[in-house]
């Protein structure tokens, strides 16, 4: 009469009910009020009314009491009070629990108006992982409902092993998981649980990105060489991964060819790459850790960088191999062979190397390094002389003497020519120029007059007019 939503009313009556034992009559009670979602895929565990109910079940110790009162009913309410105390241990032995009136009511709501992440959550809570799992596949609930209602409480629980073998056993060949345990491995590395992240790859046998995790168990926080010598058994986990998944291309590339959806591919000569990378990265990791132990090293940079980085990454490695060694043919090797193998741009790389020196007054290191670089057999023919003038462009106060042998080492006349004069040493760029080719000595003289006349410098400026 007074308009009321009845749906308070029904629900107090259902509770009644519920709490006198009489669930059939509860159930009409409830039908009245309770509603199922909309979307049975949402993340929460239904209305608050459905969930009071399944609460209320859960936490009761009350029979199933048949309508007429019998004698019998005092037994029938002993035997069910034993029965639903050892709740958690009848569910583990194989559903007999299923017989508990209580855990069937639980189910006949949660299946009319839970949610699917509702009767997940309370497989688990019951230690019915199988059930869960069985759930989750048949009405193919996307990948939130398992991570929020199956994975987070198993690992939060000690359990992922569980879940693991139950994975496995439903499915041996993990295909009808893909999805949920990508999905698994994104959330963990959103979270940084990259211990769990690894555990997980492994028992996916996703050798790829095990790798990539491993990578990063040897890269992250590292401040020195010496921290990461003592992380390189992280480098032959990586190796391992990355040869074991180059047998199991190698086998099923011989057979029919193998579904592996969610696991990372990559190619023979990426793999193989990769693997050369690792063993290059265990010999700079060997080297450098020798430097700081022996206290060579000098460089003190913020970043550490490893060969598992971009290519300016992988050139400062070879720059730091270069110069933390005892001298600098010690490391150019080894930074040899990461331009050769990344085919880095090496001048690039000499000429940082040789700035570097010069910042340290290392004079005669730069004619060393030009030696090497000389002798590598790859050089090009002047590029010994751009390192020396790319110096020079940064660094004009050289002693003189030093100065004097880092051009005389240069090997192209015009280059000591552009040398000289970049140093403002005209007497020495007028001396080269003159013995060059007529014409062009003419031109080389012309410029060194200008540059003298504009600097006031009288003395080369009548030289050279008296020569031309």
């Amino acid at each position: 009469k007074s308009g009321l939503d009845p749906g308070g009313v029904w629900h107090a009556w259902g509770m009644a009910c519920l709490k006198a034992g009489n669930l059939t009559s509860a159930r009409e009670k409830f039908n009245r009020c309770l509603k199922p979602p909309m979307d049975l895929n949402q993340l929460n565990h239904g209305s608050r009314l459905v969930q009071d109910v399944i609460q209320y079940l859960e936490s009761t110790v009350k029979p199933v009491l048949i309508t007429d009162d019998d004698y019998f009913a005092t037994l029938r309410e002993l035997e069910a009070t034993l029965r639903t105390r050892s709740f958690s241990l009848e569910m583990m032995c194989e559903g007999k629990i299923q017989h508990n009136s209580y855990y069937q009511e639980c189910l006949f709501y949660l299946h009319s108006y839970g949610t699917n992440l509702a009767i997940i959550s309370f497989y688990m809570r019951h230690d019915c992982m199988r059930e869960a799992l069985l759930h989750l596949l048949n009405k193919e609930s996307p990948s939130e409902v398992f991570i929020e209602g199956i994975f987070i409480p198993s690992y939060e629980s000690g359990k992922l092993h569980m879940l693991e073998n139950l994975l496995e056993t439903i499915d041996p060949g993990l295909e009808s998981w893909g999805v949920y345990l990508i999905a698994a491995c994104k959330y963990l590395q959103r979270k940084n649980y990259y211990h769990i992240l690894y555990e997980l790859q492994q028992f996916m046998k996703d050798h790829v990105r095990a790798a990539m995790t491993c990578i990063r168990f040897f890269t992250h926080g590292a401040k020195s060489y010496t921290e990461l010598g003592g992380k390189q058994a992280w480098l032959l986990k990586i190796k391992d991964h990355l040869k074991v998944y180059l047998q199991e291309v190698s086998r099923s590339s011989g057979r029919k060819k193998m579904a592996f959806t969610f696991r990372k591919k990559m190619s023979a000569t990426d793999v193989s790459r990769h693997i050369n990378t690792v063993d290059l990265q265990m010999e700079v990791t060997k080297f450098l850790h020798q430097c700081e132990s022996s206290g060579a090293s000098q460089m003190t940079d913020s970043s550490l960088p490893t060969l598992f980085g971009n290519n300016n990454m992988k050139m400062d490695v070879a720059c730091k191999v270069i110069l933390e060694g005892k001298n600098i043919e010690e490391g150019f090797g080894i930074a040899f062979r990461v331009l050769q193998d990344f085919q880095l741009e090496a001048t690039e790389v000499y000429s940082k190397v040789a700035k570097q020196l010069l910042k340290q007054q290392k004079y005669s290191e730069i004619q060393q390094l030009l030696k090497c670089v000389n002798e590598s057999g790859v050089a090009a023919k002047n590029d010994g002389d751009n390192i020396i003038l790319n110096c020079l462009n940064e660094f004009k106060n050289i002693p003189a003497e030093d100065l004097d042998n880092l051009i005389q080492d240069m090997d192209s006349d015009e280059n000591k020519i552009q040398a000289y004069m970049m140093c403002n040493k005209l007497r020495s760029a007028y001396l080269v120029s003159v013995r060059q080719e007529k014409a062009r000595a003419v031109q080389l003289v012309q410029h060194v007059r200008q540059l003298a006349e504009s600097s006031g410098d009288d003395v080369v400026k009548a030289i050279c007019a008296q020569w031309l």
